[in-house]
């Protein structure tokens, strides 16, 4: 069943002009099939990040670990040469060294901070600095890297990798001890075969902190990776909102409507149905899930009613903001989606995260409403 709003609307609900002929899309009707070698192909930063540079961070002058992590990190991609990454040699970077060789430098690194710092930001551009071709450079989700092992096989994922000269990996996630064992074996392999590595992550359930995540949890939870690691940390306030205004408030639902009919390529929905269709598509299919949608519109916010919904919101808000998708609602307002149960749990700097996310997307949406 599709979850858009399909009833009549009445006279005067639908601008005459400027109007699309069809109507908006619904992201309820969408259950995507994401094929492996799309998930391969699409190993690059988000469309957000595709034009991002360590010259466009704009660190807070107030926190100077913001200015030393880029230092850090253009001295880390300017390394990343040699025989290794052009594919005609076979040296292991962490292979036995002379006994009277200075131990070898980590060639890892993990990015230790709160949401709204920029790891992404700058985990992007250290891609996008290392002096490789796009093929032999990986950039993903730690979602995104587990359906890659389950669609390719960890045989299969390990060989299409290992020729990588770096792979950064987002949102480590520590709190799926299943799968960040899988991954860690995985890294392990790769960092056998030469490839350089970054992640960022989020912090174990429990470990409350406050706005920074714990780079102690990382390193113990890689286990024998620990020693390829660098933790860098980097200090700072949310920059989507610094020095900016307050997100708008809630549309009605006749104003969400109206502005889904008027602008091409949006999608309508109701909230707690879109809630409900996300538990039938996998989390790492979300990013399929708004292929071609401009904008996204939502009737009905209301409080998310259990944390494994949360969780998935949680995603389905990281994909919409990698992909620069304004978000128009009616409803609640975006800080009252979590409950303070859910604010103060182990998750809670998933939760933040994406009310910062979906804060600034309605703020991106508010040209939609004026059209």
């Amino acid at each position: 069943m599709l979850c858009s709003l399909t009833w009549p609307l009445q006279l005067g609900t639908v601008p005459t002009s400027p109007i699309t002929e069809a109507a908006p899309l619904s992201l309820c009707a969408r259950e995507p099939h994401v094929p492996a070698d799309r998930l391969v192909a699409e190993m690059v930063p988000p469309p957000r990040f595709d034009a991002v540079r360590f010259d466009t961070y704009v660190p807070d002058p107030q926190q100077p670990s913001q200015v030393e992590a880029v230092k850090v990190l253009s001295d880390f991609a300017s390394g990343l040469g040699g025989a290794h990454a052009v594919g005609g040699g076979k040296r292991r970077w962490f292979s036995r060294a002379p006994r009277n060789a200075a131990p070898a430098a980590p060639r890892g690194v993990y990015l230790d901070g709160g949401y709204g710092v920029g790891k992404t930001h700058l985990l992007a551009s250290l891609w996008h600095a290392t002096p490789a071709e796009p093929a032999l450079k990986g950039f993903g989700t730690f979602v995104e890297l587990t359906n890659l092992v389950g669609a390719l096989g960890f045989q299969q994922t390990v060989r299409t990798l290992s020729g990588h000269r770096l792979l950064c990996i987002d949102e480590f996630e520590l709190d799926d001890p299943g799968d960040t064992v899988l991954v860690s074996t995985l890294l392990g392999k790769l960092v056998d075969a030469g490839v350089a590595l970054a992640a960022t992550s989020n912090t174990l359930p429990g470990k409350l902190g406050e706005g920074r995540f714990a780079a102690a949890d990382f390193l113990r939870e890689i286990q024998g990776l620990s020693a390829h690691f660098r933790p860098l940390r980097i200090d700072g306030e949310d920059y989507r909102h610094r020095g900016l205004p307050e997100a708008p408030p809630p549309y009605s639902d006749e104003q969400v409507t109206k502005a889904a009919y008027a602008t091409e390529d949006a999608s309508l929905d109701d909230f707690p149905r879109l809630l409900e269709h996300l538990a039938r598509v996998h989390p790492s299919r979300y990013g399929a899930l708004t292929d071609g949608v401009r904008a996204v519109c939502l009737t009905d916010v209301q409080p998310v009613p259990d944390q494994s919904t949360a969780l998935r919101l949680v995603v389905l808000a990281d994909r919409l903001y990698d992909r620069e998708v304004p978000v128009l609602a009616s409803g609640l307002p975006f800080d009252r989606l979590f409950s303070d149960e859910m604010l103060n749990g182990g998750y809670r700097k998933k939760y933040f995260r994406a009310i910062s996310r979906l804060t600034a997307l309605a703020r991106d949406a508010k040209a939609l409403v004026a059209q």
